[in-house]
């Protein structure tokens, strides 16, 4: 069975700015299944304009790696995670980042991994025990 890792919109943000090999070589890994909340594509609507500007890549580019970035996740809609888990995850995230609370939510609730390159976010829930 692949192991399931659940990535924020932070994590799709980086790939679409840095074109880090890094990055895109772990989201390529066959043996992982990449996850995220429905919330995920607010998040991408919500910053589009700020994305494309950062990431100095004509429209028709970022569109086509976007189109490689959701081929890539399995989403999940937000009334699938237990009240449990998404108490817990506001409180592990609430004094970092509440908007961050879906994912932290989806990867209690499939006890998975998860991934973001969002640093406070990060420290705060290493801080908080996760």
């Amino acid at each position: 069975m692949n192991e399931i890792t659940v990535v924020d919109a932070n994590l799709i943000f980086s790939i679409l700015i840095s074109d880090s090999e890094k990055i895109w070589r772990g989201f390529a890994r066959k043996d992982i299944t990449f996850v995220t909340p429905n919330f995920v594509i607010v998040e991408l609507f919500q910053h589009f304009d700020r994305i494309k500007k950062a990431s100095h890549l004509p429209e028709e580019k970022m569109f086509s790696i976007m189109s490689r970035i959701v081929a890539r996740l399995q989403f999940y809609g937000e009334v699938m995670i237990s009240t449990g888990s998404l108490v817990e995850a506001y409180r592990l995230c609430r004094e970092v980042d509440p908007k961050d609370t879906p994912y932290v939510a989806l990867a209690l609730e499939l006890d998975a991994k998860f991934w973001t390159n969002d640093q406070t976010l990060k420290i705060g829930l290493v801080k908080k025990g996760l």
